[in-house]
Parts: structure tokens; C-alpha cells; sequence
């Protein structure tokens, strides 16, 4: 496989993880915890904004739409909805950020608004991941040709994701992501429950 093809789906893995925990953080709830909870939760979506948002959208909306878009140009309809929803990211996960915070601050009768709200922006999460997945990824893996594939595989093994080679390659991505990303990433792994966590149920 080409190594675009799997630093996106190692990024497209973590960010399915993240969004599972983040639903099983809200089917826990603060429970006796409560200062935890919504420190974790802020982190969370915090990660979401500042990686997804602002390296894996832009890259694959600047760098691999534009030449599967070139050749397969029956696509196109496929990849002006991917774009669309890279457009809207940032304005949704800012007000996930907002109805937390207003949860948080202003107590219960707030908590219902972001958990109905966090669910539909986790659906359609999961579904434009799907679509990537299975609509763009294997026609990118089937026409592009060998000078497309150095001219992304450049471009996509800058800023590699810290999230997605937590673990074992962690401390050997010398990278200012990996190294700003540190604490961030251990707070979560400590605190949130399984896929992306080791936290209590």
C-alpha cells in the first residue's frame, strides 16, 4: 500500500477511536467525577479541532482531491460533498466545544442540547470516513499513477498525526505535533474509556 494511503487510514483509525470514546464518555457521563470528565471531554474534542481539522482536512481537500479529481473526474460528486463537510468541520466541533462548556458551567438542563448534538456530529463523522474509505481510497489506490503517488506521499508524511502512532512510535516522532501533543495525548489515554483509552467503564 502506498504510504498515503496508510498514513490516512492510520489517521481515519484514531479518529474513529477518539469518536467512539467520546460516545462512551457520554453514555458514562461525569458520574462522581465531574471535574475529569469534562477535562477529558474538553481534550477530546481540543484534539479533534486542532489536528483533524487543521492538517488531515486541509491536506487531503489540497493535495488528494484534486488529482483523484483528475483522474476520475466521475467522482466529482463524491468529492464536492467531502469538501463541503471539510468546510463545515471546524464551525461544528467549535460548537460542540460551546454546548460543552455551557453544560459544564450552567449545570444539567444543558446537558441534553450537547449530548443531541455530539451524536449527530459523531454520525456524520463515521459517515464521511466511510465514503473516504470506501469511494475514494480504492479508486486513489486503482488509477493514480507513480509520479502522483511521490508528490503525495511527500506532502502527507509532514505532520504526521501523533495520535495515530501513539504508542510504540510515540516517542520516536520527533515532530513539534508529537512533542506539543505529549501531555495532551497522555491525559486522554489515562482518563477516557476504551477504544482510545485505558479509563474505567
Amino acid at each position: 500500500m502506498h504510504p498515503t494511503l496508510q498514513i490516512i487510514q492510520k489517521e481515519h483509525a484514531s479518529l474513529t477511536a477518539m469518536l467512539q470514546s467520546i460516545r462512551m464518555m457520554i453514555k458514562r457521563g461525569p458520574r462522581d467525577k465531574p471535574l475529569t470528565f469534562f477535562e477529558v471531554m474538553r481534550a477530546m474534542l481540543f484534539y479533534i479541532d486542532e489536528f483533524p481539522e487543521k492538517s488531515h482536512h486541509p491536506k487531503e481537500t489540497n493535495y488528494l482531491f484534486p488529482v483523484i479529481l483528475k483522474r476520475c473526474p466521475e467522482l466529482k460528486g463524491v468529492i464536492d460533498r467531502l469538501d463541503a463537510e471539510h468546510d463545515a468541520g471546524e464551525t461544528r466541533v467549535r460548537e460542540l466545544q460551546h454546548l460543552l462548556l455551557a453544560w459544564e458551567l450552567l449545570g444539567e438542563t444543558h446537558r441534553q442540547a450537547f449530548v443531541s448534538a455530539c451524536e449527530t456530529y459523531i454520525d456524520y463523522y463515521l459517515e464521511h470516513i466511510h465514503v473516504e474509505n470506501t469511494q475514494l481510497l480504492p479508486q486513489a489506490a486503482q488509477h493514480l499513477s507513480a509520479e502522483d503517488w511521490v508528490s503525495l506521499d511527500m506532502e502527507f508524511s509532514k505532520n504526521l498525526d501523533p495520535l495515530a502512532h501513539f504508542g510504540v512510535a510515540a516517542s520516536e516522532l520527533q515532530t513539534p505535533l508529537a512533542q506539543e501533543f505529549n501531555h495532551l495525548f497522555t491525559q486522554i489515554t489515562h482518563h477516557a474509556p476504551a477504544p482510545i483509552g485505558l479509563g474505567d467503564d
